[in-house]
């Protein structure tokens, strides 16, 4: 074979060797896998992991976020035992009050025939008086309080009202007359006293 003495080329070179280095560049480059900055640039993968960091943030608590959750728990935890020992100490003290308003109205007959034992002035000394007097301060020490005064103001929740009677210093509408005693136990009424009212003008 001849050479061309103006050809640029060499004469040891061979056609297709000047190509080869780029074609060793070209596959070496398809040997190498594709990464996200490749297609999408530095910065918009960067915006991308930042959003999988949030995400994953958002599906799971924090530990401050749990630790509060568990704390918000107990005390929450804590305060229904609190209602629960007030409502079990109210409904102790009901059952109670019941108990003794059950013993108490049982009693009410002995305490009207003592009343009206001294009002007739057949009580005034001696071993029955004493008798009455002690069972009145038992009674009186479990809660019992005798309702009606004169001069009250008349409530139909403690007074049952038999007539109307003035008297004298007392205002219209309040308790003229205790014609027989009532008795209550805490909030609960045994018996209700029947009074005489003063009318009003």
């Amino acid at each position: 074979m001849t050479t061309n003495p103006e050809d640029p080329r060499s004469e040891d070179q061979v056609p297709g060797e000047a190509e080869q280095p780029a074609e060793n560049q070209e596959q070496a480059s398809a040997e190498q896998p594709l990464t996200p900055e490749d297609v999408l640039g530095a910065e918009q993968t960067e915006e991308a992991r930042q959003a999988d960091q949030a995400g994953s943030a958002e599906g799971e608590p924090k530990g401050d976020d749990l630790a509060r959750e568990r704390l918000e728990d107990l005390r929450r935890l804590q305060a229904e035992f609190v209602n629960y020992k007030n409502r079990t100490a109210r409904e102790r003290d009901q059952l109670r009050d019941h108990v003794i308003a059950d013993v108490i109205g049982s009693l009410i007959p002995v305490l009207d025939d003592i009343d009206a034992g001294r009002q007739a002035g057949e009580i005034t000394d001696g071993p029955f008086a004493r008798i009455s007097d002690k069972l009145e301060e038992t009674l009186q020490r479990s809660g019992l309080q005798r309702v009606g005064a004169v001069g009250e103001a008349f409530d139909p929740n403690v007074h049952e009202a038999v007539l109307q009677q003035p008297a004298e210093g007392v205002e219209a509408d309040h308790v003229s007359l205790v014609l027989r005693s009532g008795f209550r136990v805490g909030d609960r009424v045994v018996r209700a006293a029947q009074v005489a009212v003063a009318p009003g003008d």
